[in-house]
């Protein structure tokens, strides 16, 4: 009896420990299965947060499209939260919009969204993106006609030509075409590549394999792509007029020659009116253009502040010169109505120069016709501008060597770019002009622009997108 009641209480007490540990594997296997379900429950809610939160920067780029927004504005706000609805118009979810205002004249803005479910724990995920237009100014040099390029040119923007580019300089950026192939002006024989080279060794004739040529495109060339949209991207004249006859400078069509605009570091210019510009000998004139655009006498009309709107308008031609320091300014020079006989001209024969080069400082310089480089140009030459010849070209005269020393000239620096209805040079293939062509790009100017600027679209994309906590 003794050794059944010990068998009995073995197997009780047996019985008791399985029994503990049933019931703690029970138990642990419910915490587990909980906490899986709320592990589960918060992976879904995240993911649904952060689709949200997509479909908020999605929503606010159709909001900005349906906007209207300048540089320099506050950036629009939608007047409510996005809310998300299921087919039968539940609420599903909520995105919330924090925007920070751009810089100055700047087209970039921030957003940031904040998605969320509706009914769940509270979690959110936020998408924080910087969208902007970009101005004209994305490219270093942009022309509607063939573009040569010769040796001594080196271009640190982007290049883009509605014709073929004959570019024997050397390109830290992309150099594209809107053609496949083209019959180049400057030489007899066979169609040659959009984007081509005559630097050793010579591009091949098509239908060849186009070559790799680092030493020349370093960032690669790029042929046939979409003709850039110049006569809708070019700005409308008049208007700039317009808002500079009501808010900005205006100078009507003078009694002489033109004008001459010389800016000072204290946001004021001096204007003179042009009396006489230099001649030229008549052996010059024979086998050159016929004009120096060089200044001989001019009349103090008086000094000016840069207006607050920036835009300076006049209906002559004028030359620009100086330094500004801290001031964004846009001269456009035109004659109304409109007649190719009656177009006006910039010209550009001494230094027009930034302080600044963070982007504070911003010059546009928009011509009728050309923007021109004289004769009695400096023979170190810097322009701090973005450049645009509407209907013409940016580019010198051609002075033969028979005019004397000033035919051939040193260094010529643009610092900003150059927008040219016809084709763009400073320089000839008989060696006169500017030996020494430095088109350095102004990042800057691509989505902070001069006022009153040309813009590429009215599209804004999408520059940067990082998910913050």
């Amino acid at each position: 009896m003794k050794l059944l009641r010990s068998q009995r209480g073995a197997a009780l007490m047996t019985l008791l420990v399985f029994t503990g540990i049933a019931l703690y594997m029970t138990t642990a296997f419910v915490s587990w299965a909980g906490t899986s379900t709320r592990g589960a429950r918060n992976l879904i809610e995240r993911e649904q947060a952060f689709h949200i939160a997509e479909a908020g920067v999605e929503y606010y780029r159709w909001f900005l499209a349906h906007s209207t927004v300048e540089p320099g504005d506050p950036p629009p706000v939608p007047s409510e939260d996005l809310v998300l609805t299921d087919k039968d118009g539940v609420e599903i979810g909520r995105a919330v919009f924090t925007v920070t205002a751009p810089v100055p004249y700047s087209t970039v803005i921030q957003v940031d969204s904040t998605g969320s479910v509706t009914g769940g724990s509270g979690l959110t995920r936020t998408i924080r993106v910087q969208l902007a237009i970009p101005s004209f100014a994305k490219y270093s040099v942009a022309s509607n006609s063939d573009v040569r390029l010769g040796e001594g040119t080196e271009v640190f923007g982007e290049i883009h030509s509605n014709g073929g580019i004959r570019f024997d300089g050397y390109a830290n950026n992309i150099v594209s075409s809107a053609k496949e192939t083209y019959d180049d002006p400057d030489h007899g024989g066979a169609f040659e590549f959009g984007v081509h080279t005559h630097v050793s060794p010579i591009d091949p004739i098509p239908p060849a394999s186009v070559p790799e040529r680092p030493d020349v495109f370093a960032a690669g060339r790029q042929f046939p792509v979409p003709q850039v949209d110049f006569a809708g991207i070019t700005q409308d004249l008049s208007s700039i007029r317009s808002e500079a006859q009501s808010d900005g400078e205006y100078f009507t069509p003078s009694s002489r020659e033109g004008y001459l605009i010389d800016f000072n570091t204290n946001d004021t210019f001096d204007i003179y009116e042009v009396r006489s510009t230099e001649g030229l000998s008549w052996w010059c004139r024979l086998w050159s253009d016929d004009e120096s655009l060089s200044i001989n006498q001019t009349t103090y009309l008086g000094n000016y502040n840069v207006p607050n709107n920036g835009l300076i308008f006049v209906e002559d031609d004028v030359w620009v010169r100086g330094e500004i320091d801290g001031a964004r300014v846009t001269v456009a020079s035109g004659r109304f109505p409109d007649t190719p006989a009656t177009r006006t001209n910039i010209i550009l024969n001494e230094d027009l120069t930034y302080t600044n080069y963070d982007g504070t400082d911003a010059i546009a310089l928009i011509a009728q016709n050309d923007i021109s480089v004289g004769f009695y140009s400096d023979n170190e030459l810097d322009i701090d501008a973005a450049l645009i010849a509407q209907n013409g070209r940016v580019g010198r005269l051609y002075y033969s060597s028979a005019c004397g020393t000033y035919s051939s000239r040193d260094t010529i620096t643009v610092t900003g770019m150059i927008g040219s209805n016809e084709r763009y040079g400073f320089a000839y293939t008989d060696g006169t002009g500017y030996g020494i062509r430095n088109l350095v790009y102004d990042a800057n100017l691509r989505y902070a622009p001069p006022p009153n600027f040309p813009l590429t679209s009215d599209e804004y994309e999408i520059l940067t997108w990082e998910e913050v906590e």
